[in-house]
């Protein structure tokens, strides 16, 4: 229960620091919801499970290339997900606008996964 309340209060200080983040997931290896919220009107299963297979075929794909997969982006009309690993045993997924760029939110990003893999 504590490492839950930790990553809790991390996903706060993230909605609090990157303002442009609508939601912020956090989502185990095998597509379970760990904490936060997801977009509102998806199912959160669904949301979930395909989150895990997603960032997990894209390392699949990029450990073939030797490469180390960094996160992956999802362009919308209106807004963008990003997908990143957050440690060994878990993922987290966040959904923003679009008025601020990948790479800005990417790195803002990469501070909370270090964060959360810690916790979890």
């Amino acid at each position: 229960m504590a490492q839950y309340m930790a990553v809790e209060k991390t996903l706060d200080d993230l909605h609090k620091n990157m303002p442009s983040v609508y939601e912020a997931t956090v989502v185990s290896r095998s597509g379970m919801h760990i904490a936060g919220d997801a977009p509102k009107g998806v199912h959160l299963e669904t949301f979930v499970a395909m989150s895990a297979i997603l960032l997990g075929a894209a390392e699949t794909a990029t450990g073939e290339l030797k490469d180390k997969l960094k996160y992956v982006s999802v362009e919308l009309s209106r807004s963008k997900m990003l997908l990143s690993s957050a440690g060994n045993r878990a993922l987290l997924v966040i959904t923003s606008s679009d008025d601020v760029s990948t790479d800005e939110l990417a790195a803002s990003m990469s501070k909370y996964a270090d964060i959360i893999a810690g916790q979890i």
